[in-house]
């Protein structure tokens, strides 16, 4: 039977997202899965993998907010902003803690952060970092995104490391770049750990390791129930008929939905059924249903 659910990985460096996933799904023998956003291969820590059906529902941890101990080297500047590309320019290095407080203030909130080259942003149907990679500069429209916490944590010589929580689609490198550029010697990423994705904590997170040697069906019950994906959302416990007309497709009557809202469904009994959309007042329309919702009720 194929596996569905959430397992919280933490992701050693050196592998892609991509390739981190495919070990995953080998040691929990699966076919389908997915990951809720990338981590480059140097960065390390929570790589939530969704499995099965819990592929459906994996936009709702993806939008959510991440958090991260970046580590900074001040001087120096990246081809890429990060140690997988060259260094390009060296700065003597003259700030104090005054200054580096100074410089973070100016990157706390909302803000617009232009994607960097080196990104898997699609551009005229390609990657970003497909043009970087043949030499091209695309102009790209910068984006709105919110760092809700930069606080320095330690500093020794020329490193700085710093706790950072933002907004889905914030660029740490990118971030760290212009920091580097505010106190005025530069910086890069040397270091990159994310310790936060939604609700979920790095340390509920299993190696890669730990899963191989669990074997397949022990590996299985690290895997989180896939409801948990929506625990962000507003949840309603439906009557009975109410929760088989949903699960077969149709628009049911939800007094407490306000147009626009997502809502969790469930049905009697706490089994999850899936996410309907307000479509008008009282209205809620299936978004995304479980396939076996309908024959369970």
């Amino acid at each position: 039977m194929e596996p569905a659910g959430l397992l919280l990985l933490d992701k050693p460096a050196g592998f892609s997202s991509t390739q981190a996933l495919a070990r995953a799904k080998r040691f929990l023998g699966s076919r389908k899965g997915g990951h809720t956003g990338t981590l480059d291969p140097f960065a390390t820590g929570l790589l939530p993998l969704v499995f099965g059906e819990a592929t459906k529902f994996s936009r709702f941890l993806l939008d959510s907010d991440k958090g991260y101990i970046a580590t900074l080297r001040l001087g120096m500047e990246s081809s890429t902003g990060d140690t997988e590309g060259e260094i390009v320019a060296r700065h003597a290095v003259d700030v104090d803690d005054a200054a580096i407080e100074a410089a973070l203030a100016r990157f706390r909130g909302a803000q617009a952060q232009t994607p960097p080259m080196h990104s898997a942003v699609r551009i005229d149907g390609r990657r970003l970092y497909e043009h970087a990679r043949e030499g091209r500069e695309v102009e790209r429209a910068a984006r709105s995104v919110e760092v809700r916490e930069l606080r320095a944590c330690s500093r020794e010589g020329d490193e700085l490391v710093l706790a950072v929580t933002c907004s889905k689609g914030t660029y740490v490198r990118t971030l760290a770049a212009d920091i580097g550029r505010a106190l005025g010697c530069g910086a890069y990423l040397v270091g990159l750990r994310r310790t936060v994705v939604g609700g979920f904590g790095i340390g509920e997170a299993m190696t890669l390791p730990q899963l191989e040697a669990a074997g397949i069906e022990r590996a299985r019950d690290f895997l989180r129930p896939l409801e948990v994906l929506v625990e962000g959302l507003p949840r309603w416990d439906s009557p009975s008929d109410a929760a088989g007309r949903f699960a077969h497709g149709q628009v049911v009557a939800c007094p407490e939905a306000a147009p626009g809202a997502e809502i969790a469904l469930f049905a009697p009994g706490g089994r999850f059924v899936g996410v309907g959309r307000c479509e008008e007042a009282g209205r809620l329309a299936p978004l995304r249903l479980l396939a076996s919702a309908g024959a369970e009720i």
